[in-house]
């Protein structure tokens, strides 16, 4: 593709997610969201349009890096002429290449990495820092801290039927878990059942769309067609967020305390 054209996909794509949009009147030097009603989720959904429009892998590390149209532009050019590689793993089967940090649109900075059984102090101290209605919105039972088996059920996961991926802040030569998000295959099936638990002081500033969005991507290249999960009725800020990223709902008509939620890989 020439850059007209990559510049008129791109322009579909932000018309897509923002209808309001005059092309025309679009100055592309200036930060898009500063011109068009973005917000944090809105620009997820931009990244993942163009990832099913142009098959480009846009990293989370350049998010800074394409605040306006024509950096976007130029950098989904880079990205279709650049070769792609299959994620690395260790010795061990770790997927290390799934690794990578990410500058979120707040502009504070994580690391996303597969979550692997040496993270148990970590996973524990995050569930146990998360307020009472966040634990109860995860786990949907009322609890303190996880427990012995559950804690090693959530870190010693085998990247293939279960998934895992955490946010971790750098802090004086340690990590803090910040975020969390994971998949369990459906057995006998290519659907997969996801959940996802943000800090409460970093809520709102992106770091759940980046990590859904990675989770995603992750589910697509291992095959899977269908990722469902299972949310409280009364959240209804999950609700919003699932509908954001293109989840079908619907009540459960066993269980009028949850919602299903639903999405085609």
């Amino acid at each position: 593709m020439d850059e007209r054209q990559i510049r008129q996909a791109v322009l579909e794509t932000l018309k897509s997610i923002a209808p309001e949009l005059d092309a025309g009147q679009l100055k592309p030097d200036q930060p898009l969201r500063r011109q068009v009603d973005l917000d944090s989720m809105d620009w997820q959904n931009v990244i993942a349009g163009l990832h099913e429009k142009l098959d480009v892998d846009i990293a989370a590390s350049d998010y800074a890096s394409i605040a306006t149209l024509d950096a976007l532009v130029g950098c989904v050019g880079e990205h279709l002429a650049a070769p792609t590689a299959a994620p690395a793993t260790d010795s061990a089967g770790y997927p290390c290449g799934l690794d990578h940090p990410c500058t979120l649109f707040d502009g504070r900075q994580v690391r996303i990495r597969p979550i692997h059984p040496e993270d148990a102090r970590i996973e524990a101290d995050f569930v146990r820092h998360l307020s009472t209605e966040s634990r109860y919105e995860r786990f949907m039972v009322s609890m303190s801290e996880l427990s012995p088996d559950k804690l090693k059920y959530l870190t010693n996961v085998d990247y293939e039927h279960h998934m895992a991926l955490v946010a971790t802040e750098a802090h004086t030569g340690s990590e803090i878990e910040v975020g969390v998000a994971r998949y369990v295959v459906v057995p006998g099936t290519t659907r997969c059942e996801f959940a996802i638990a943000v800090d409460d002081a970093w809520q709102g500033s992106g770091l759940a769309g980046s990590l859904m969005a990675a989770l995603i991507d992750i589910a697509q290249k291992k095959g899977l067609t269908e990722m469902e999960g299972f949310v409280l009725s009364a959240n209804h800020k999950m609700l919003k967020f699932a509908r954001q990223l293109g989840f079908k709902t619907e009540h459960d008509p066993d269980d009028w305390q949850t919602v299903h939620v639903l999405r085609k890989l």
